[in-house]
């Protein structure tokens, strides 16, 4: 069986979006051909497609995903906050998750895990 490459979604030329016109089963080497749009997660690269994969890998916890990646939550509401604009997807933000933020980041201050300093900007972070 020949080696699967990943989908390339650019021209190499003009760097215009590429489009799928061929699909291939390669147990019964059907064809199929025609003119298919792939999804937006089909464009994902690099540190987004892994950002999407440690997403669904930890069910969207995002605490889970500052731990493993070792970075601070704000940050990783910002790689999250940009894979959304990536994938065409307008951010929300509900009030209440941002209340509960806000009160991660106390609680974390209070049983003195973070100095006042850090928690003062995530806080502003948390914008």
């Amino acid at each position: 069986m020949k080696k699967i490459l990943a989908m390339p979604t650019a021209c190499p030329v003009s760097g215009e979006a590429l489009i799928v016109t061929r699909l291939e089963c390669p147990k019964t080497e059907v064809v199929i051909s025609g003119r298919f749009q792939p999804n937006e997660f089909a464009f994902l690269e690099g540190k987004e497609l892994e950002f999407m994969r440690l997403f669904l890998k930890t069910r969207g916890n995002l605490k889970e995903i500052e731990r493993i990646l070792g970075v601070s939550y704000p940050t990783v509401r910002l790689r999250f906050e940009n894979l959304l604009k990536e994938l065409g997807y307008e951010a929300y933000e509900p009030i209440e998750d941002l209340k509960s933020e806000r009160k991660d980041v106390l609680e974390l201050l209070q049983k003195g895990e973070i100095t006042a300093a850090e928690a003062t900007k995530r806080l502003k972070n948390l914008k």
